[in-house]
């Protein structure tokens, strides 16, 4: 099969398609053959090799040498261990090494493919959607009538957090750059700050709980917008922030191809709407290329 890879830290350039053995599952994984395959910020880190990720990732190569992990494909083969899912079944989610023609992934960090949902929709889900969710649900206690704050709301991580966090009931602000505006308010945000024209840490009322997606202010900005807090018969400030670590933010994608796919936290008469770039897809061969697209648009977008 082919399979990017990379073997020395480095530009995207480093990135080459090399011919592997086709994997095998082991009992409590399934082999897919990958349809799409989805480039976040955290690919093009890792490929870089900073110095932080090193200690992660190995400090003079990198021990895993084949790059992504969004995915969107069917299943071809099973482990014994595996119930879920069937062979054929198509699905999505995350595996090491996604950017190939087939790759393995643990039965546990898949889900079955919404019918309504283009492979190419379905794999740019898992890293930013999760991102999204976890940082509201799981660490931000996000809940209904709650006022929440999302910085960089017009990237891959933001997009999903707005939406999320409206159908959470809450009452949203989206922070953002000129050219993001009309796309997160068609996303259900309350309110949109252009932070090109407006300081929203000085300009936005005060929010109950702060997902910040860019990391473009300090502790002690946001903390002009957070909500005060009274615990224990003392006044202190509510400091916490749900933080989508730049590895794990998606880009500030163009909203060429939106789509509506079905998925939790909502209902069955609510959708989610996701933003793929490149809605068509980009052969395999491409991947340094689209690669360095990313590194140069997150050199470029604040948000």
């Amino acid at each position: 099969m082919k399979a990017a890879v990379y073997r020395n830290y480095g530009p995207p350039e480093v990135i080459h398609l090399e011919d592997q053995p086709r994997p095998a599952p082991a009992d409590d994984e399934v082999l897919i053959r990958i349809r799409a395959a989805a480039v976040n910020p955290m690919d093009y880190h890792f490929i870089g090799g900073t110095m932080l990720l090193r200690l992660m990732t190995g400090l003079r190569r990198p021990k895993q040498t084949r790059p992504g992990a969004d995915l969107a494909g069917h299943i071809e083969a099973i482990g014994r261990s595996v119930t879920r899912f069937r062979v054929g079944d198509e699905v999505f989610g995350v595996a090491r090494g996604s950017f190939a023609e087939y790759a393995c992934a643990k039965e546990r960090q898949l889900a079955l493919k919404p019918a309504n949902a283009t492979f190419e929709q379905a794999a740019a889900v898992p890293v930013a959607g999760l991102t999204a969710l976890q940082s509201l649900r799981d660490k931000g206690c996000a809940q209904q009538g709650q006022r929440v704050l999302i910085n960089g709301a017009a990237g891959g991580v933001g997009s999903f957090a707005v939406q999320i966090a409206k159908a959470f009931g809450a009452e949203v602000t989206a922070v953002c750059s000129t050219k993001g505006v009309d796309l997160v308010r068609s996303l259900g945000a309350d309110h949109v700050i252009d932070y090109t024209r407006d300081d929203f840490t000085r300009s936005a009322a005060k929010c109950d709980v702060l997902v910040d997606c860019a990391g473009s202010r300090s502790l002690w900005d946001y903390r002009r917008v957070m909500t005060p807090l009274i615990a224990s018969g003392r006044n202190r400030a509510l400091f916490f922030i749900a933080v989508a670590v730049l590895l794990l933010i998606s880009m500030a994608l163009v909203p060429l191809g939106l789509v509506r796919v079905k998925m939790l936290p909502f209902d069955n008469k609510s959708e989610l709407q996701v933003i793929v770039n490149m809605p068509d897809g980009t052969p395999l061969e491409q991947t340094a290329r689209v690669t360095a697209a990313l590194g140069d648009e997150l050199a470029r977008q604040p948000d």
